[in-house]
């Protein structure tokens, strides 16, 4: 499968057997391009194990950079020092008091942390209505809220502030949804920074308001041929450019070490709060987690501070697009296998040939043919489980029901999420029948729905 990373086409090696039997071969080969000429030969992708249930075995097989199979640096030799002295900056930063401090500090004043985990009685009363007055409460972890609306800022803001601090003037990032871009050109802009972000043509035309936002916020927009991923590809090849004053600012937990690391413990603020505000409320913690899945740094951001905790229940939500059958669908956990992609082993949208599919979602932020490597260790080892939702699940496709998903929340709460979101609150209407009065369901609310609006307007009206 050949993929575009860093300035270079880079092979991935996906694997299968003969039809006779024999040995498996790997498919592709590198194209060189640009300004990596060389690349190391990819290790090959070991068979799949059977899922690792215990606590235990989970720990013995995540180490630095590895979850399990998943993870690494497949990357041109070029890059590996690049990779390390930021891995180095970010250890530093994390043990740092002062900049953890500041960091803190500009999480509560300038993006409004922390986010209020809200009990949604009237959600929660219409799904007792529908099942004999038995089901859970549902709480909603507000992310919606921070400032820019989404839940990216937490990352952005402390890579950002990272960046200036080893000196990076020049920023660049790649965004799908514009909400990643946004949150990135207003920290750019807090802290001084030149912003350049790389954003798909299409989504630009989708996602008109963030692009307007972005460019008044001071950051120059790029449009890219295709889609969120070719976007990130011209993000990183305009990075290896100029290594020595420009700051790859990632915002999805993906591509090489230590970028997911980066992006799931920047994120993990939202589990960390949402366990304490949980035993403020109700004594205890939740009995669900609930997120939608592109890549996966919302969920992670959920999820990481209770994967120790095995009687929490954690769920992944896909984009299912017009269906898994269909082809056009972003399931990358539900459907995929697995490869490597923009640096980092995980699982992936492939043929079988090991081409990538492109992948489809109502949700720009929901397309994105591979996903994080440690959500991908979560699914092996069975920690976590993942399904998917529809476009039409996660907006209009419930006609038996009062209102659609989406409508839903705004309806009855209020509350007008983005359509990533309404893919998570679209799994409710599967999960929530099997559990009984007393447990406690958390559903990230990753984004607030005001870039959306075209898009369901003219779907629902």
């Amino acid at each position: 499968m050949a993929c575009i990373l860093q300035g270079a086409y880079v092979s991935s090696h996906r694997q299968f057997n003969d039809k006779d039997g024999s040995t498996p071969r790997p498919c592709s080969s590198v194209v060189v391009r640009s300004v990596v000429t060389t690349l190391e030969t990819m290790k090959t992708i070991t068979p799949c194990v059977p899922p690792l249930r215990s606590l235990k075995e989970r720990k013995e097989l995540i180490s630095e950079g590895k979850f399990g199979r998943f993870g690494g640096k497949f990357v041109p030799e070029t890059l590996v020092t690049c990779l390390s002295q930021l891995e180095a900056e970010f250890k530093k930063a994390l043990h740092d008091e002062l900049f953890q401090e500041e960091l803190a500090t500009a999480l509560r004043e300038f993006v409004g942390r922390e986010t209020p985990l809200y009990n949604a009685e009237r959600l929660s009363e219409y799904y007792k209505s529908k099942n004999s007055g038995e089901g859970p409460e549902i709480y909603l972890k507000r992310e919606d809220l921070n400032h820019c609306g989404s839940h990216k800022m937490n990352n952005a803001l402390a890579q950002a502030m990272i960046a200036n601090r080893i000196g990076k003037r020049d920023v660049i990032t790649a965004t799908g949804a514009g909400q990643h871009g946004l949150a990135t050109s207003a920290a750019c802009a807090k802290l001084g920074l030149e912003c350049t972000v790389f954003m798909a043509a299409k989504d630009m035309d989708r996602q008109y308001s963030n692009v307007q936002f972005m460019k008044l916020l001071g950051a120059q927009v790029e449009a890219v041929n295709g889609s969120f991923k070719d976007a990130a590809s011209d993000a990183f090849r305009c990075w290896v450019e100029n290594l020595e004053k420009s700051y790859l600012l990632t915002g999805s937990a993906v591509g090489p070490h230590p970028c997911p690391t980066m992006v799931r413990e920047f994120q993990s603020v939202i589990g960390k709060e949402t366990k304490k505000q949980a035993l403020k409320k109700w004594g205890g913690k939740p009995d669900v987690l609930i997120a939608c899945v592109g890549t996966g740094s919302n969920a992670l951001g959920l999820f990481h501070e209770f994967i120790k905790d095995e009687d929490v229940r954690l769920i992944g939500v896909e984009a299912g697009g017009l269906g898994l059958k269909s082809g056009k669908h972003s399931s990358t956990l539900t459907n995929g296998e697995v490869g490597v992609y923009h640096g980092a082993m995980s699982y992936l949208l492939q043929d079988e040939y090991g081409q990538i599919i492109e992948p489809h979602s109502i949700a720009a932020g929901m397309e994105y043919p591979g996903v994080s490597p440690e959500l991908s260790f979560l699914k092996e080892s069975g920690r976590a489980q993942f399904c998917s939702a529809t476009d039409q699940e996660a907006l209009n496709a419930l006609t038996v029901v009062k209102f659609s998903a989406y409508e839903r929340l705004c309806k009855l709460e209020g509350i007008i999420p983005s359509l990533e979101a309404a893919h998570a609150l679209a799994i409710l209407d599967k999960v929530v029948p099997t559990l009984c009065n007393g447990h406690k369901v958390v559903v990230n609310c990753c984004g607030r729905g005001d870039k959306d609006a075209p898009i369901v307007l003219d779907r629902t009206i």
